[in-house]
C-alpha cells in the first residue's frame, strides 16, 4: 500500500525518540528517569530527517495518513483517560478563554493583515488558522472565500511554522508562568497552540518532563472544544469577506465542519463512565481487567500521537517555509504572539 512507507518512517522515528530518550537521560546522565522527552526527540529527528535528507514522495501519502488518520485515532482513543463529567467541566471552565482567544484573534489579527499589506484572502485564512484549530480550518475556508492555491500555501506554512514553534517552547513556558499548576498550563496550551497535533504534542511534552497528566487532559479537551468554533466562524467569516469582495463560493454546510474525532472522542470518555460504574465493568469484567484495558488504550494512545508527532517534524521543511516572505511571516508571528498573550491574560485573571 502507498502509505506504509511513510508510515514505517514515521514509526521508527517515534521508536528512535523512546530508545534515544532512554539513553541520553538514563545512560549518559545517569539519572533514573529521563529529563528528556521522547515526544520531542521524535519531533526533532523528524524535522532533522526531512531537511537534511532528500525524501522521495513516495513517503508523502504516507506521512500524511500519520498526521490525519493515526493522529485523530490517538486523539479518540485519549478520551479513555476522562469520564463525561470530567470533559464537560473541563469544557466549560476552557470555554471564556477560548471565546476570547478566538474573538481577539479574529478581528485583531484581520485588521493588522490589511495594514501589512495582505489580501483580504490571506489575511482570513491567517486570522482563522490562528484563532480555531490551524491547517484545518485554513482549508475548510479556502473555498469559502475563493482563496488562491499560494495564498492557502503561505497561511498553512505561518502556522506550521509558529505551530511547532510553540509546541516546543510552550510546555516550559506554561510550567513557569502558571507556577508548575498543570490544568492552567493545560489550559493554555489548548488556547495559544494552533493545531490539533501540536496541541497533544505539547500537553505529552508537558506530561512527560513535569509528570502531571492533568495538562494533556486539559489541553486535549480545550483543543476540541476549541476546534467547534469552526461550525460558526467559518461562515461568519466567509459572509463578512463577501460583503467587501463580490469573489467566493458558498459557505459549506455547518454539520461537514464537525470533526468527527471530536465525537469519537466523547465516545470513548463515555465508555470510561460506563466502564467506572458498580463493581464490575459493563457487568462483566473486573476491576483489575477494566484498570488494565484502561491503561493500555492510554499507552496506545501515547504510541499514535508519538507516530503524529514524527510525521509532524517530517512535515516541516524549513526551505518551503522561507518562501513565504516577510510579510505573511510577521503577520504569522504577531498573530501567535496575540493569541499566546491573551491567552495567559485571561487565565491569570480568570483562574
Amino acid at each position: 500500500m502507498a502509505i506504509i512507507p511513510g508510515l514505517f518512517l514515521a514509526a521508527a522515528l517515534a521508536v528512535f525518540g523512546h530508545y534515544a530518550s532512554l539513553w541520553i537521560g538514563v545512560d549518559l546522565m545517569g539519572m533514573p528517569k529521563s529529563p528528556v522527552s521522547p515526544i520531542m526527540m521524535a519531533i526533532l529527528s523528524g524535522i532533522l530527517v526531512r531537511n537534511v535528507f532528500n525524501l522521495p514522495a513516495s513517503l508523502d501519502s504516507g506521512i500524511r495518513f500519520c498526521l490525519v488518520r493515526i493522529l485523530r485515532l490517538g486523539i479518540i482513543l485519549l478520551g479513555i483517560r476522562l469520564s463525561l463529567g470530567e470533559v464537560g467541566q473541563i469544557g466549560l471552565q476552557s470555554l471564556p478563554v477560548i471565546v476570547g482567544c478566538v474573538v481577539a484573534a479574529l478581528v485583531i489579527v484581520t485588521y493588522v493583515s490589511r495594514y501589512f499589506g495582505l489580501t483580504g484572502r490571506l489575511g482570513t485564512l491567517i486570522a482563522v488558522g490562528t484563532s480555531i484549530c490551524g491547517a484545518t480550518a485554513i482549508v475548510a475556508t479556502a473555498p469559502t472565500i475563493a482563496a488562491r492555491d499560494d495564498e492557502t500555501a503561505y497561511a498553512v506554512a505561518c502556522i506550521t511554522l509558529f505551530g511547532v514553534i510553540a509546541m516546543i517552547a510552550y510546555p516550559f513556558a506554561a510550567h513557569w508562568l502558571f507556577d508548575a499548576d498543570a490544568f492552567r498550563s493545560g489550559l493554555f496550551l489548548g488556547t495559544a497552540v494552533h493545531e490539533t497535533a501540536q496541541v497533544a504534542g505539547a500537553g505529552l511534552v508537558y506530561q512527560e518532563y513535569f509528570g502531571d497528566p492533568a495538562a494533556l487532559d486539559a489541553a486535549t479537551v480545550t483543543k476540541l472544544v476549541r476546534n467547534l468554533g469552526m461550525v460558526i466562524v467559518i461562515p461568519v467569516m466567509a459572509v463578512l469577506y463577501h460583503r467587501r469582495s463580490s469573489e467566493g463560493a458558498e459557505a459549506p454546510p455547518w454539520w461537514s465542519m464537525v470533526p468527527l474525532f471530536i465525537i469519537g472522542f466523547a465516545l470513548m470518555s463515555l465508555v470510561r463512565t460506563v466502564g467506572d460504574m458498580g463493581d464490575s465493568a459493563f457487568g462483566f469484567l473486573s476491576a483489575d481487567q477494566w484498570h488494565d484495558i484502561v491503561v493500555t488504550t492510554k499507552k496506545v494512545a501515547e504510541w499514535c500521537l508519538a507516530i503524529a508527532m514524527a510525521a509532524v517534524g517530517l512535515g516541516t521543511s524549513i526551505k518551503s517555509l522561507m518562501k513565504i516572505g516577510l510579510r505573511p511571516l510577521g503577520v504569522g508571528l504577531f498573530s501567535a504572539a496575540l493569541v499566546g498573550l491573551v491567552s495567559f491574560s485571561l487565565i491569570s485573571l480568570l483562574y
